[in-house]
């Protein structure tokens, strides 16, 4: 501050008021200030703005899922890619960390809290009696839930909503529309809320239908599992006609799967996946998925979050319902 006082020919009273966006100077005195910081090459002290209570300009992401499953899921990448943008724009950081499970995920908001290392949270895969929520209020950090229900409200959190029930519905219409009645819905992690409400419709919307085999297989989301499950309930007698992956990844393998035991698809058994990518479109057939911009949920959660922090108040945001695109993996059930 002293650099900057000294050729910018001000006192360090006006260069902290200038840069810290206080009044007290005219916008000639501020905007000569920033001139010289930048040709200085000053940047604010995160750790000093901490301490004197200013906020320490990062947001806190923490994943509470097995490494092995994250580096081939496209979903993250695109929804971190969102947040990122948007959080450049306010020249927020984002402090990323792996956890091995939500009580450590807990430990993490602690620590950050008690070394005032984030000035909020953007939390993701909401769980059944889900513990998280209730911490974050206890410790007043502002947060969004990424992928929560808008009924799952806290004081202090906002949360960002996709439809997961409007969702599975389209895609049960779809697959009962060709014929389909035995279908396998070989499903994400069992505590992610959104995988248990996805579980609970396709069992409603086979209960309204009258469709007595169809069930839900968890996994970890990879595509070991993937295979594992598609060779297991293939082998069912029964086997299924019809199966919706979680994923692209397992849905991917799934068809590899299917075929080293002599399934072609969609001629023995339609494939729908939960998410839409580039490898939906790297395998023959093409995959039917239902699409999303995953980008723009990440860039809604972390506009959420930047007006937590500018005071705003808590609220619920639902994003677009994931839209079915129906490519050459779904077909008419045989007879």
């Amino acid at each position: 501050m002293k650099d900057v006082a000294r050729r910018a020919g001000v006192s360090e009273s006006a260069v902290s008021f200038a840069l810290n966006g206080r009044p007290g100077v005219s916008e000639t005195t501020r905007a000569r200030v920033h001139r010289v910081a930048e040709q200085l090459g000053w940047r604010p002290s995160t750790a000093a703005r901490a301490l004197s209570g200013e906020g320490a300009a990062t947001v806190g992401f923490v994943l509470a899922r097995p490494a092995h499953s994250l580096g081939v899921d496209s979903f993250f990448l695109q929804l971190v890619s969102g947040i990122q943008e948007v959080l450049a724009e306010r020249h927020l950081g984002l402090l990323f960390q792996m956890a091995e499970d939500v009580a450590d995920e807990c430990a993490v908001y602690r620590r950050w809290w008690a070394e005032h290392r984030v000035d909020g949270i953007l939390m993701v895969d909401p769980r059944a009696d889900d513990p998280r929520p209730d911490l974050l209020d206890e410790l007043g950090l502002p947060a969004v839930v990424i992928g929560g229900a808008p009924d799952d409200r806290h004081p202090g959190l906002s949360t960002v909503w996709a439809d997961d029930a409007a969702a599975m519905a389209s895609v049960v219409d779809e697959l009962t529309g060709l014929g389909h009645r035995r279908i396998v819905h070989i499903a994400g992690l069992p505590g992610l809320a959104h995988t248990q409400r996805r579980i609970r419709t396709l069992r409603a919307e086979a209960g309204r239908r009258g469709l007595g085999e169809v069930s839900s297989v968890t996994t970890d989301y990879s595509d070991a599992e993937g295979a594992a499950v598609t060779r297991r309930v293939l082998r069912a007698t029964p086997p299924p006609t019809a199966l919706i992956y979680d994923n692209d990844v397992m849905a991917v393998a799934g068809v590899a799967a299917a075929a080293e035991l002599g399934y072609a698809v969609p001629d023995d058994v339609s494939v729908v996946s939960w998410e839409d990518s580039a490898l939906c479109r790297m395998v023959k057939p093409w995959l039917s998925a239902l699409s999303r911009d995953s980008t723009e949920f990440g860039r809604t959660a972390a506009r959420e979050l930047t007006a937590l922090l500018d005071g705003g108040a808590a609220r619920a945001v639902r994003v677009p319902v994931p839209r079915l695109t129906v490519r050459g993996s779904t077909a008419a059930a045989r007879a």
